[in-house]
Order: structure tokens, then C-alpha cells, then sequence
């Protein structure tokens, strides 16, 4: 069964009741400043349309005070960072939380977007997992809040969304590489379908290219932002017979796979191989050596979530559908410049036996 059509954009429906999108906006938002006459005819063809209400969700008459968080699982800190930041925010305003682990490819009923319904839930954090047509449809019948926190495909542009800076993230790792001396850089993303996947890999490219480097596509693999993806795309790499002096892992966990082929290659961190990792993780200091990353706030992306998740339920939309939380380059004892070749010793001159 197809997906529903998408519904329209609010650029449509302004064209159609002729006036501008700004309008369009204030009337969904209970704005005063808006002609009888003008409103009313806006308010019939967000009707026809089936658009939500004020704050892009049609409001319930009774609140539960619980929000569901769907998750991929929690067998990572990084979902585990977020978790902190989602209910630490939440229950600065007396809100519950229900915490729910449903894999894309976990086919058993219940699906996610029936787990409102089971919980008599508010509304909907959900994290790094895909959105369709026929979900959005689905929630906005049931009157039901959404938030994305990292989207793995691009959702409509009117769903509130929180992510990092993931390309500015990925030039900063490549770059500080690059400042050191490296020249063969490898390139481990997660699954290549992702958003973050793909801005990341697109500032390590962008990097590469502003410093003259030629974009080798050997140097760049796709795992699944776990060890086991880190440490297997690294052993590759590392059999490449012209392998890279250093590895922007694209995860900290990846990093820390990383780490391990390393080990067994008999390379010495940063000595022979110098690696960056993405998240910040509160694990990073700990490492042997402690881990060069990118850190993006990963608490704070919950907290922003469930601040903008809670603003929808009160009818009052964020400024902007998307947030994007700034990273930064956190600079520890996994990088170095590169190791020198050492040259072949020269042979003494030879002398004419007489």
C-alpha cells in the first residue's frame, strides 16, 4: 500500500488563499494581526487540507504528562548521553518519560508509532530512526507531538528536528590531520544512508580539496558507528598497500575499533597512526591514548528536544524547524604528524683493493 501524498506546504496553501507564507504562519499560530476576512479563508484551507493545529499538532484536549522516546537501542553511551539530556529537561517540568527500543528492521508488532496510543504518551522523541509519509499522517490523527533527534532521512522541512553541526565537524577533524602533515587520510562514516553519515564524510571531502589533496576513494568506508564496524573497516585500511597514517574513525566507538586493529597491525597510537573519533564520549579520556574527537553535546541535543517537543504540546512552534547544536574539536594524545621514513643507512664508500 503506498505511502499518503505528503501534504501541502504552507507556500502552498498561501498561493492558494493569496496571501504570503508569513500569514499562512501567524494564523496557525493564533496570531491577532491578521484580517477577519483573510483568516477565515486561511483557516478553511488548513481545514481542507487536514492541517494540524497551532504548533504543526492537533491539540488534545487532556494531557497526559508522558512523552515516548524511541531509540535504536541502548547498547550505546551515545544514546545513553541523549536519555540523560531528554529526562533531566523533562522533569524540570514534571513530565514522564517512556523509554522505548524499536530497531528499523524489527518487524514484531507493536510498530513505533503505535506506542503513543499504548502509553497514552503526549508526544514523540525519536532518534536516529526514518520517517514516512504514512507515520506523520498517523501521529497527527491521533493528535500526537514530534520531535526527530538525528534523522536518518531527510524529514519534511515543517518537522522539528535536532542535530549537530555534522559537517563543520568532519572539516575540523580532517583539517586538524591535515595541519599535522597527513596526507593519506582514511574515512570511516556510519551506515552511508544516514544524514550525519553523509555530511561528515562531506567535510572530510571538503577538507581534503581546500588543502590541495586529491579525494581518494580507497580511504573511505562505511561502518555501523560500533567497534565492530571500526575495528573491521580499520584492518582494511590498514591492508590497503599504500595504508593511511592516520583515520578519521566518524564515531568514538568506530575510534576505539580503531584502536584495536591498530594493536594487533603492531601500530602504536599516534606514533605509526594517528586517529580522531566523532561524539565526545565520556569514555574518551580514559583510552590509551586519550581519543582526539569532535565533540557534539549530546545531552544537550536531548534537552533540546524535549524542550521543543514540550513547546509543540503547549502550541507555541520553535522560531526554526531545525536545530543544529555547534561541535567542536577536542584535541588529546591520539594524533600526531605523521611517522618519517626512516631512510636506508648509506654504505660506506667503497675502496679499491691494492
Amino acid at each position: 500500500m503506498p505511502d499518503p501524498p505528503s501534504r501541502p506546504t504552507l507556500a502552498v496553501i498561501a498561493a492558494e488563499a493569496g496571501v504570503s507564507p508569513a500569514t499562512v504562519s501567524k494564523v496557525l499560530n493564533g496570531r491577532t494581526d491578521v484580517a477577519a476576512a483573510t483568516r477565515e479563508r486561511v483557516e478553511a484551507l488548513l481545514r481542507t487540507h487536514n492541517y494540524p493545529g497551532p504548533g504543526g499538532v492537533a491539540r488534545r484536549a487532556r494531557r497526559s504528562g508522558l512523552i515516548d522516546l524511541v531509540l535504536a537501542g541502548l547498547d550505546s553511551p551515545w544514546a545513553v548521553e541523549i536519555l540523560r539530556g531528554v529526562e533531566a529537561e523533562c522533569a524540570e517540568h514534571g513530565t514522564g518519560v517512556v523509554v522505548s527500543l524499536v530497531r528499523d528492521d524489527d518487524a514484531r508488532p507493536p510498530s513505533w508509532q503505535n506506542l503513543p496510543a499504548l502509553h497514552h504518551s503526549d508526544g514523540v522523541i525519536l532518534v536516529t530512526s526514518r520517517m514516512t509519509h504514512r507515520q506523520r499522517a498517523q501521529l497527527e490523527k491521533a493528535g500526537v507531538g514530534l520531535v526527530l533527534v538525528d534523522p536518518v532521512n531527510l524529514p519534511d522541512t515543517d518537522i522539528a528536528s535536532v542535530g549537530a553541526t555534522n559537517w563543520a565537524g568532519g572539516l575540523a577533524a580532517t583539517e586538524h590531520l591535515i595541519g599535522l602533515g597527513h596526507r593519506r587520510i582514511g574515512m570511516i562514516g556510519g551506515p552511508a544512508d544516514m544524514l550525519c553519515t553523509q555530511a561528515r564524510v562531506d567535510g572530510y571531502r571538503t577538507a581534503l580539496e581546500r588543502a590541495g589533496i586529491e579525494v581518494d576513494k580507497d580511504l573511505v568506508r562505511y561502518g555501523d558507528f560500533h567497534h565492530r564496524g571500526g575495528f573491521a573497516r580499520t584492518r582494511e585500511l590498514l591492508e590497503l598497500p599504500d595504508p593511511p597514517t592516520a583515520i578519521f574513525a566518524g564515531s568514538d566507538e568506530q575510534a576505539m575499533g580503531a584502536y584495536q586493529a591498530a594493536r594487533l597491525a603492531g601500530l602504536r597510537i599516534p606514533e605509526d597512526l594517528s586517529v580522531v573519533g566523532f561524539d565526545d564520549l565520556p569514555t574518551c579520556e580514559w583510552l590509551s591514548p586519550p581519543l582526539t574527537t569532535v565533540r557534539q553535546p549530546l545531552e544537550e541535543m536531548g534537552r533540546v528536544a524535549a524542550r521543543t517537543l514540550l513547546q509543540l504540546l503547549d502550541g507555541r512552534p520553535p522560531l526554526t524547524p531545525r536545530v543544529e547544536l555547534a561541535t567542536d574539536l577536542r584535541v588529546r594524545g591520539s594524533t600526531a604528524p605523521p611517522p618519517r621514513t626512516t631512510p636506508l643507512p648509506t654504505p660506506p664508500p667503497r675502496t679499491e683493493e691494492r
